[in-house]
């Protein structure tokens, strides 16, 4: 199967699942929608979601905003991340479209991205959802997702990922295709337990391939005898090593052999881990 053949099934399949895919942020029009993305960066969607009302009423459009100083700002979102510089962003921001787009949120990302605290992402999101532009901007979901499907191979960073997705994603499905991708990694795709017996992508998934190559777990092990237990040598210890295996992830390691090939003795399963693409 080619990474096209792929990233088509998947999306054809999370379709299925995730019929209507859209922006989980509360927004009326751009102004409130810039303002969301730039609040949601390091944030949850339902954080910036309670805290947007109140500001939204104190400061209900561009030109408010802008009259405005951080300090008036800070209190409203004092419990978003990062609240000093967004308060400051988002002031300075304000003040930029009032000022040099006379009044108007821009709808490029070229224009988009001179504002204060928008980065390439924000202004993907912005120009994809409030004006249509085909983009796909990569957060720490579609990062995290991509890499494990394998819709992104030896993609570090998320512009890499970016432009190999937008490689083998059709144009005219970049902007679905961000919302799927998200919604499948904040339900689904989760970033510490995966819920991969609810996916319905698991047939073109890496990750999940790897995972059913783990060793299966063994019965009958003693606890008493050591915290670990070595398959290839056949004996316990309490202290383990570590290794890198080939896909650079830590393993768990026999002390005396070197093996990778250990289990927990009290649960019985292997501690063999799979990379899981986590920021």
């Amino acid at each position: 199967m080619t990474r096209k053949e792929r990233a088509n099934n998947v999306i054809r399949e999370l379709r299925k699942a995730i019929p209507e895919p859209q922006t989980e942020l509360e927004y009326q029009d751009p102004y409130e929608l810039i303002v969301a993305v730039v609040l949601s960066a390091q944030c949850t969607d339902e954080r910036v979601n309670k805290v947007t009302p109140d500001l939204f009423r104190a400061f209900p459009s561009v030109e408010d905003l802008a009259r405005v100083e951080p300090e008036n700002v800070y209190p409203l979102i004092k419990s978003i991340s990062y609240p000093n510089n967004k308060s400051k962003h988002l002031v300075g921001l304000a003040r930029m479209v009032l000022n040099d787009f006379d009044g108007e949120i821009p709808s490029t990302i070229p224009e988009l991205v001179k504002l204060p605290g928008v980065g390439r992402k924000t202004a993907q999101v912005v120009a994809s959802v409030a004006f249509d532009e085909d983009a796909l901007p990569v957060d720490t979901h579609i990062f995290r997702v991509s890499n494990r499907i394998g819709l992104a191979v030896d993609a570090n960073t998320p512009l890499k990922v970016e432009r190999q997705l937008k490689k083998y994603i059709a144009t005219d499905d970049w902007s679905e295709g961000h919302h799927l991708l998200i919604l499948h990694g904040r339900y689904t795709c989760l970033a510490r337990s995966p819920r991969c017996e609810k996916c319905t992508i698991t047939a073109y998934c890496d990750y999940y391939k790897s995972l059913q190559k783990l060793p299966a777990p063994m019965s009958g092990l003693k606890p008493k005898k050591g915290k670990f237990y070595c398959a290839t040598r056949k004996h316990y210890f309490d202290e383990p090593t570590h290794k890198m295996d080939r896909s650079g992830v830590k393993q768990v390691s026999c002390p005396k052999c070197g093996s990778m090939n250990v289990f927990d003795s009290k649960k019985g399963t292997t501690t063999r881990v799979v990379r899981d693409f986590r920021v």
